[in-house]
């Protein structure tokens, strides 16, 4: 894995090496490039036209025509019959725009008290048009965060892809303490598991799973207080990642 640069200028050199000149690339390509490493990568699956036409609310037509465009460019693999994948050059486009973003809604949090359900449209709009310095800076005020307001991880200065090892809330072991690491969700759905208490840090146990495709979950979100029990879908549960709770090793 490529070390951290140790200063701004080693950083915007790591990076210069490895993405195009921004005249090749537009916010629209890189929109999708954005969407094909989360899809692959976040969401754990196979990257076919129809799911990115989803993702981005387009037509198949539309997105065929872009991977076109995106190939030309070198920037994902594509054959037929088998899924999109992103070659080296297309994933550092993808996690230099997904470090943006993330970094942008760790700022509007913050620093202007957005809500974890308002950040991500606003750092969509950013997100293309920052430049490496202020990224540089705004990464030095927030002090390295390694993480955005919903838990994902946040690309370093090299871009070097994030890795991590925590478990869907749906599959962790019952009667054991897990701390919640990531929530996978926006819009109202991120609204109803704030007002659940549930946010990255906060210690989750399963107590049962229901036979109507539910999970009955306690919620230690205030230490002063008994936890709070709460009856999730398992597809709501399966939006949410966690880890092992420190001392639970």
């Amino acid at each position: 894995m490529t070390t951290e640069p140790n200063t701004p200028d080693a950083a915007e050199s790591s990076r210069s090496e490895h993405v195009p000149d921004s005249d090749t690339v537009t916010p629209v390509m890189e929109d999708y490039l954005k969407t094909i490493y989360e899809l692959q990568y976040d969401r754990d699956g196979a990257v076919w036209t129809s799911r990115i036409a989803d993702s981005l609310e387009v037509t198949p037509p539309t997105v065929s025509s872009m991977l076109e465009k995106l190939e030309r460019r070198g920037l994902i693999h594509r054959e037929k019959h088998r899924p999109v994948t992103l070659t080296e050059t297309g994933e550092n486009v993808a996690l230099g725009v997904i470090r943006n973003h993330r970094l942008l809604e760790t700022f509007l949090a913050d620093y202007l008290e957005y809500e974890w359900d308002e950040v991500h449209a606003e750092a969509d709009r950013l997100e293309h048009y920052v430049s490496d310095q202020f990224v540089d800076r705004l990464t030095a005020m927030l002090e390295h965060p390694s993480s955005d307001p919903h838990g994902d991880p946040i690309p370093d200065e090299a871009l070097a892809a994030p890795t991590r090892s925590w478990i869907r809330l749906s599959e962790a072991e019952a009667g054991v303490s897990h701390r919640v690491e990531r929530v996978r969700a926006d819009g109202e759905r991120l609204r109803y598991l704030a007002d659940c208490g549930i946010t990255p840090g906060v210690p989750v146990e399963i107590v049962e799973r229901t036979p109507l495709e539910s999970v009955e979950i306690a919620i230690e979100s205030d230490p002063d207080h008994e936890p709070n029990s709460q009856v999730l879908p398992k597809r709501a549960c399966e939006r949410i990642l966690v880890g092992p709770l420190p001392g639970n090793n």
